[in-house]
């Protein structure tokens, strides 16, 4: 028992330790500590537990992930190899959980949704009706 410093136990970090950061102990990509911090500097309240930057760093990184996935399969379907803003904007409109949630959302060069008003379309020639030619 005459070297205990280079066993694990004991008081503080040992010597030779490679420090892992919050992000990788989580398994996520977003920055845990730069939310921590942004968290802290905004003094949303006096004390951030342990938890929340973790917690919000995978809220964050879930709804990225997931307007990222949309955007790609809406240039795919036009044929594009780069995400666009009108991408996104097709992207957020389509899904109705996202576009609620951006419900306030101003996307500059997105555009407008396709859309043509029913009253504006041709009326469909059912058996018996008036032709148009008098």
């Amino acid at each position: 028992m005459s070297s205990t410093a280079s066993t694990k136990g004991g008081r503080g970090k040992p010597k030779s330790s490679k420090s892992v950061s919050r992000s990788s102990k989580a398994g996520l990509q977003f920055p845990v500590g730069r939310i921590a911090r942004f968290l802290k500097a905004g003094k949303y309240a006096q004390r951030v537990g342990a938890g929340a930057p973790v917690y919000l760093s995978a809220v964050l990184e879930y709804l990225a992930a997931e307007v990222l996935e949309l955007s790609g399969n809406a240039a795919r379907d036009n044929k594009k190899n780069r995400i666009v803003p009108r991408h996104l904007q097709l992207a957020l409109k389509n899904d109705e959980e996202l576009s609620q949630l951006s419900r306030t959302v101003t996307i500059a060069n997105g555009g407008v949704l396709p859309n043509i008003h029913q009253t504006l379309l041709p009326k469909k020639a059912g058996k018996g009706s008036a032709s148009q030619e008098f």
